[in-house]
Formats: structure tokens, C-alpha cells, sequence
């Protein structure tokens, strides 16, 4: 029988006018969709009705219905089972997905009236006897004409229902007959009832079934394995290895479940990104977050000297760049923008001074850093796998404990954001070149930044310049790094920009000719005897070996984690070649820092500096040869030539990365636990080891002389604007061993005639980072106090479970006092 028209003016089909086909008797046909499935296939049925079947999803298979029976029928289909049951006459399939639709349509006969109800789970589609089914990635409907084509099939397919994967069910739609006169239906699958409104709870739909549970279940396993284990943390108790055998199972435990977790997260980055996002902020606080929850003492000794600085404006409001200061302090004097920030902050928090949160640093400095490498990260790549990948292999890899409370961390962080800006918005018109044709790019690479003309380029210059001046009123050495990296940009078409560059060093050049010119001076005048050589300049720390069993295996797991992300960087360099062609940017920018072994060893840090200014570009290549699958899939789907070849070698890729990426990520987990806590002895100090230090210092006499073997212990600069400091034994092994003959005359001849007092502290710490980092050979440490109490040029005026504290006294007070002989 001839179809009534719609309500809304339509024909009654479930196809647009524009996508309509007539068919031949018999046969079927296909229609393209939205969403990326199939729109259903019409043909003729047994007995001159029509039978319809429902069009592929994005998810599963489409169901079929046919109708051998006139009255009303009830279907409905699971989808995850692909069964379904009906009654008076209908019988179908549902497809299977991950996704859910649920859809009504409406049966006329002749002389009598009914209503069908369909509901179909699955991302795919599925019919039986009436309705029409929606799946995440395409539409499909069902119909069933009767015998002798006495019964008609009206199905409306509303727009909501085309949708792409992943998107939300469509509501059911209420259909009313009017062939008889007398039938209505609704959502309650015919029961003539209209459903009323729904109270919502509390908990989310689908929070307990599919992806969803797979993206936030690890997480929250994970934090709760992490929180159970932090009483049995054993940091009081540490040994030759620090954290590493004092952490229980518990806390590796929640780093595999959290690897895990961010593994199967990336499957749905591109439409789920935050769930990457979490598991990369729970890694940050899983590795980091350690000592700032359990330590009761400032973590790194050598921190507190930083906090003696923000103390010193605290109290006297001033600062005296060009006085000479002990210690190396007027370093920091110099360069005072970092400490006068933290100063403000005190004052703001209301706390006694930054030892209050300072080993919350690492945290906070990496959840301002993780946005900042996402936008310089979605500069180069659309792929958000990519993107988290990196980002996830830079909190890793980031073992280097540069992250403290210091200037290097905070000017770090505005160095990225500096570089960020510049990769967004300092684009050359005209210079992007062939790169504007996607075909010679990466499928995954993003389109390069739009132009911009003279005049933004200025207002962008305008905003960066209060950003560089605080760089360079912090830090010596970060200024310098943001100068090669824009000297580096310039050998692009891209990122030529003069006025940039010339702002930069022009701010540069000001600072270390006014406010920093006395270390300046002096670093010029030691280049000659520096630069050019690269083995001295590349070493770290100080001329010792590491000596013990965790600082060993610290220093040969720092060499294997540089190695393995500069292999992994190579291997994108080779693999992903039309990516570097669009990321060749970063790619400068993370080699720039390289050439600076040649000229200077910035105290041993220089190694340290380079790998950590280059990690950014690093991570990033490093991640792009773990996720080329996407490049592959797209590349497949462009139809691009030599289409099968390429897809040939994107399988094999995506079979390898299928093992190599969870491997790799497991690997940089387990192997920045012995590079960050494998010295973990010598970074804590129990707070009766720094309230002795604290006691020793405010004891001394103004001018007089502090001698330690090293700097690093607590507390060892405070009152530095008060005392002078002599670190001793940081210096090579050899002159130590000579000293460790006789120190007590070795110590009496270096101590400066007319001081008020010379005061010698020996610590624990000290005892641990001298040994650690080879300073002093194997019991050299109690050699060195042994000698020092039985000598008579030496009193001891405290003596401590964490360290004694001797007064030197010439030796004609020694000789009055014990009658003997000078």
C-alpha cells in the first residue's frame, strides 16, 4: 500500500531525498553515512512487502527484522550477546559495540493498529520487526512487510542518532499511528504511558562498564596502593641505598598499576584526553611527592643554603650584590629575582620562613611545567597520544633534581613558557614554504602556526620582555641557554627573528654588566683556561668517583636513562622523518645547549644543565618512535600512493610499538627510581643533625671562620652574611689523601691569622656525601674526626649521635691550658 507522509514533511523514508536509490526486485545496496558506518539497504521482501537491513556502526554489525505476522511485537536486543527475542511475529539480531541506542517505530494494518519498540546496546545497530538502532559510528533502521503486502513499516531516523563513535545515545523518539485511528506509543515500549521525567544520581551513567571503568579504575587503584605504603616508608632508616629498599611493594605496585592505567588510557586520547592528563600528574606526584609528604626536614642540605638567602631579605630587607660573600653567596645576591619572589611568598603564606614548602617544589613546578609542554608538544603534533607520551617519558626522565626549591627550576620553567610562545606566535609570513602541503608532512604532524605580521610580533616581544628580565634577574646560566635556543630557531625560515633575539641578549648583557658584574668578571677571566675542553667540562660534581653500593648504582642508571632517550630520539630521527621535517624547530632547540661543554663547567653542573634543557625536544622524539601506529592508520585511510607498501610497514610498526611502548615506559619508571633515590642518604638530614648546626653557627663570634669538609649539610651557610666558610675537602682525592695525614696542622695552617674564632663542624651528612661522591677515600670521614679530637690544636665543644663541633685554639692557648709544649 502506498505510504502516508510524515509530520515533518517527509516521504516516510528513513534515507534523506538526497541519498535515495531505487533498487531492482530483489537486490540491496549501500549508502555511505555519518559517523563512518553504512546507512541501511532497501530491497523488495517476500511477498511484496519490503526489507529493510540495518547499515553497519562504527562498533559492530547491524541487525536484520523481518515480520511474519501482523499485531504488535516487542524487541530487544543486546548487544553485547548479539540476541535478541520478540514477540507476535518479530525476530532480529542486534549488533555489538560499546554504545548504546534505543529507538521506536510504529505498524499500521488494515483494520487494526500497534506499536513496536526496538532498544538496541552496542555501538553498532540492530533491528527487529520495527524501529531503527544507532551505534557509535553509523545509522541503520529495520523493517518487515507483511504478507502480501498487507502490512507498511514507517520508520523515522532522527538526526540525533548520526553521530560519531563514541557519541551519546540519541533519546527515543514518540511516534504516533493514526492509520485506524486509535494506537500512540512511547518510550515505555507501548504502554501507552508517557515516561515522566528521571531523577539523575549521583552516580554518572556507564561510570562501571567498558572504557569508562578502564580509564578511572587504575588511577584510583593506584593512589590507594600509594597511600597505603607511605607509613612503611622507612626514611629514617635508610642504608646503602636509600629510598630503594626502604620502599615496600605496595608503592611499586601503584607505579605499575599507574603505568597500566595510562597505557589503556591512550586509546581514547583523542577524545579523552584528561584521563592521560591525570595519569601524568599521578606519576608526578607517585615519584616526587614521596619526601614532601613524609620528610620532616629539608630535602638536598645544600637547599637550605637558599633558604638562608630568603631569611637574610626577611630580616634585613637588603641585599649586598657587590660585597664579597663566603660560600660562593654572592652568587646568589647577584642574581636575587627567585629569592625575592619566595620572600614575597612567606610574607603571603604567613609561614616562618620557605623551608615550610620547600620540598613541595618538584610538585608544584612540575604541574606549571605539564601545560606549558603540552602547548609547545600540540605546536608540532594533532596526535594526543604523542603528546602524553612525551610528556609522560618527561617526568620520567626528569631524575636530574634540578626541580628543588632553587633559581635553575623557576627560570627553567619560564624559559619553556618563553620558547612556547615564540613556537605559537613568531611565525614569518610566507616561511612555512612546502609545509603548508600536508601531503609532504607526517599524517600526524600539526599544520604550522599561522603568520603573524611585524606589529604582533612586537606586542608578543612587548609581553615576553617582563619574562626574560625575571630569567635573567634569577639565574646566571638559564639566560644563556635562552640565547642559543633563539640563536638556534634563526637557522629556520620559520623563526627568524631579529628583534627577539637582539631584545634577549641586550636584557642579558645588562644585567651581568650592572647587578651581576663581579661574578661575571670573573667567570670571563677563567674561560681562557676552560673552554675547549670537553672532558673536564662535562664531568659532574666535583673530581671524586661514586663510592658505595646506591651511589654507584645511581650514577650507571643516570648514564643508562641519557642513553636510552637519546637512542629513542635517534630512532624518530630515522623513523619519522616527515615529522622532524615539521618539528625541526624543537629539534634545534634540544640540540642547542650541547655546544656549551665546549666553553665552560659551570661548577660541575654543566652536564646536568644541558640534559635538562634538552629533555623537552627529547621526550617528544622519544615518544613519537613509541607511537607511530596513528601515522600509519592515517596514512592508510589518505590513499595516498604506494598505499599498500606503507600499510605493510605501519603494521609492523604498530606490532613493534605494540610491545616496545609499555616496555619502554615500565623501563624509565624503574629506572628513575635508582637516579633519584638511589643517594637518597645523603638528601635527608634528621632534624637533630641541623638543630646542632643551627646551634654551632649562632654560638660563633661575627667574622668568624665555619670549616666543613663540604657544603652540603644543613643549615652550613646560615648567618652567611655574618661568618666566613671553608669547605676544605672539596677538592681532588689526592689533595684530601695528603690532607688526611695530618689534618689538625693541615687545618691550622690554612685558617687565617686574627679571625675571632675557627669553628669546625662534622656532620653525618657530610659523612655520607663525601664518601658518596668520592671526596674522601673509605674511612676517611673518621680518620679525619679522630685525628682532629685527639689533636690538641682542636677542643671539642659539642659532641653529638649526628656530630661533633671543635673549636680551634692556637697553640699557645693549647699549651697554657694542658702546660705542654707549643
Amino acid at each position: 500500500m502506498q505510504e502516508s507522509p510524515r509530520r515533518d514533511g517527509s516521504d516516510g523514508s528513513d534515507t534523506p531525498p538526497e541519498d535515495r536509490r531505487p533498487t531492482p526486485g530483489g537486490e540491496t545496496m549501500r549508502l555511505p553515512v555519518l559517523g563512518g558506518g553504512t546507512r541501511a539497504r532497501t530491497g523488495t521482501g517476500k511477498g511484496g512487502g519490503r526489507t529493510d537491513t540495518g547499515g553497519t556502526g562504527g562498533g559492530g554489525t547491524a541487525g536484520t527484522g523481518t515480520a511474519g505476522a501482523s499485531g504488535t511485537g516487542r524487541t530487544s536486543g543486546d548487544g553485547r550477546r548479539g540476541k535478541a527475542a520478540g514477540t507476535a511475529g518479530a525476530d532480529g539480531a542486534a549488533g555489538r559495540g560499546a554504545d548504546s541506542g534505543s529507538t521506536r517505530g510504529r505498524l499500521a494494518k488494515k483494520g487494526g493498529s500497534g506499536t513496536g519498540d526496538t532498544t538496541a546496546t552496542g555501538s553498532g545497530t540492530g533491528t527487529s520487526g520495527t524501529g531503527s538502532g544507532s551505534g557509535g559510528g553509523g545509522v541503520g533502521g529495520g523493517r518487515g512487510g507483511g504478507t502480501n503486502g498487507s502490512e507498511t513499516m514507517k520508520l523515522r531516523v532522527p538526526p540525533q542518532l548520526t553521530t560519531l563513535a563514541e557519541g551519546p545515545a540519541a533519546p527515543p523518539e514518540t511516534a504516533t499511528t493514526a492509520t485506524d485511528g486509535t494506537a500512540s506509543t512511547d518510550a515505555t515500549a507501548g504502554t501507552g504511558r508517557r515516561r515522566g521525567p528521571q531523577r539523575k544520581g549521583l552516580i554518572p551513567p556507564g561510570l562501571f562498564q567498558g572504557d569508562l571503568l578502564l580509564s578511572w579504575l587504575p588511577l584510583a587503584v593506584a593512589v590507594v596502593l600509594w597511600l597505603v605504603s607511605l607509613p612503611f616508608v622507612g626514611h629514617r632508616t635508610m642504608g646503602d641505598y636509600g629510598l630503594l629498599d626502604r620502599m615496600p611493594i605496595t608503592f611499586y605496585l601503584a607505579l605499575a598499576v599507574l603505568t597500566c592505567g595510562f597505557l589503556l588510557s591512550l586509546r581514547r586520547a583523542g577524545t579523552a584526553y584528561w584521563w592521560p592528563a591525570a595519569y601524568c600528574v599521578g606519576l608526578l606526584f607517585a615519584l616526587k611527592a614521596v619526601p614532601a609528604v613524609l620528610y620532616d626536614a629539608v630535602r638536598y642540605p645544600w637547599a637550605s643554603k637558599h633558604d638562608a638567602v630568603i631569611n637574610q631579605l626577611l630580616l634585613n630587607g637588603e641585599l649586598n650584590p657587590y660585597r664579597e660573600q663566603s660560600g660562593n653567596m654572592g652568587a646568589y645576591e647577584q642574581w636575587p629575582g627567585f629569592f625575592s619572589l619566595n620572600a614575597a611568598m612567606v610574607r603571603v603564606f604567613g609561614v616562618e620562613s620557605a623551608a615550610a614548602y620547600v620540598n613541595w617544589a618538584p610538585i608544584v613546578l612540575g604541574l606549571l611545567m605539564m601545560p606549558v609542554l603540552v602547548v609547545i608538544y600540540r605546536t608540532f603534533t594533532d596526535d594526543w597520544r604523542l603528546v602524553w607520551v612525551g610528556v609522560w617519558i618527561f617526568q620520567a626522565a626528569n631524575w636530574v633534581g634540578q626541580d628543588y626549591l632553587a633559581p635553575q627550576g623557576f627560570t627553567f620553567l619560564l624559559h619553556l613558557t618563553v620558547l612556547a610562545v615564540v613556537l605559537r606566535h613568531f611565525v614569518l609570513p610566507g616561511s612555512a614554504g612546502p609545509l603548508r602541503d600536508r601531503t609532504l608532512l607526517d599524517p600526524v604532524a600539526a599544520p604550522v602556526p599561522p603568520p603573524t605580521t611585524v606589529r604582533q610580533r612586537a606586542v608578543c616581544i612587548a609581553i615576553l620582555v617582563p619574562l626574560i628580565f625575571a630569567i635573567n634577574a634569577s639565574h646566571q646560566l638559564t639566560p644563556v641557554m635562552l640565547c642559543v635556543s633563539l640563536v638556534a630557531l634563526m637557522l629556520t625560515r620559520r623563526y627568524r627573528n631579529w628583534g627577539l633575539l637582539a631584545t634577549a641578549v641586550v636584557i642579558m648583557l645588562f644585567w651581568d654588566l650592572t647587578m651581576g658584574r663581579p661574578l661575571f668578571m670573573e667567570t670571563l677571566g677563567t674561560l681562557k683556561d676552560s673552554i675547549g675542553r670537553l672532558m673536564e667540562n662535562s664531568r659532574a660534581g666535583y673530581a671524586g668517583e661514586l663510592t658505595g653500593p646506591g651511589p654507584e648504582l645511581a650514577g650507571r642508571a643516570n648514564i643508562i636513562m641519557v642513553l636510552s632517550v637519546a637512542l629513542l630520539a635517534g630512532i624518530a630521527l630515522l623513523a619519522r622523518r616527515k615529522l622532524i621535517r615539521s618539528a625541526l624547530p624543537l629539534l634545534l632547540v634540544s640540540a642547542a645547549p650541547v655546544p656549551l661543554f665546549a666553553v665552560n663547567d659551570y661548577g660541575g653542573e654543566m652536564l646536568f644543565r644541558v640534559y635538562l634543557f634538552g629533555l623537552p625536544g627529547a621526550a617528544f622524539f622519544a615518544a613519537a618512535a613509541l607511537v607511530p601506529a596513528a601515522a600509519g592508520m592515517a596514512g592508510a585511510a589518505a590513499g595516498t600512493p604506494g598505499n599498500r607498501r606503507r600499510t605493510g610497514r605501519a603494521d609492523t610498526r604498530t606490532r613493534v610499538t605494540a610491545i616496545a611502548l609499555p616496555v619502554v615506559l615500565v623501563a624509565l619508571v624503574a629506572g628513575f627510581m635508582p637516579s633519584y633515590y638511589g643517594k637518597e642518604k645523603m638528601y635527608y638530614t634528621p632534624p637533630a643533625e641541623t638543630a646542632m648546626v643551627t646551634r654551632a653557627i649562632d654560638r660563633a663570634p661575627k667574622d668568624a671562620l665555619i670549616l666543613a669538609t663540604t657544603g652540603s649539610f644543613p643549615q652550613a651557610l646560615h648567618r652567611y652574611e655574618k661568618v666566613e666558610h671553608w669547605f676544605f675537602a672539596e677538592q681532588e682525592l689526592p689533595e684530601n689523601e695528603k690532607m688526611l695525614r695530618d689534618p689538625a696542622k693541615y687545618l691550622a695552617d690554612g685558617i687565617p691569622s686574627g679571625v675571632p674564632a675557627a669553628i669546625v663542624i662534622l656532620t653525618r651528612t657530610q659523612d655520607v656525601y663525601s664518601a658518596g661522591e668520592g671526596l674522601l677515600p673509605p674511612g676517611g670521614f673518621d680518620e679525619l674526626r679522630e685525628k682532629l679530637e685527639a689533636s690538641p690544636l682542636f677542643e671539642v665543644i659539642e659532641d653529638h649521635p649526628y656530630g661533633v663541633v671543635l673549636e680551634y685554639r692556637p697553640a699557645g692557648a693549647a699549651g697554657s691550658r694542658s702546660g705542654g709544649t707549643s
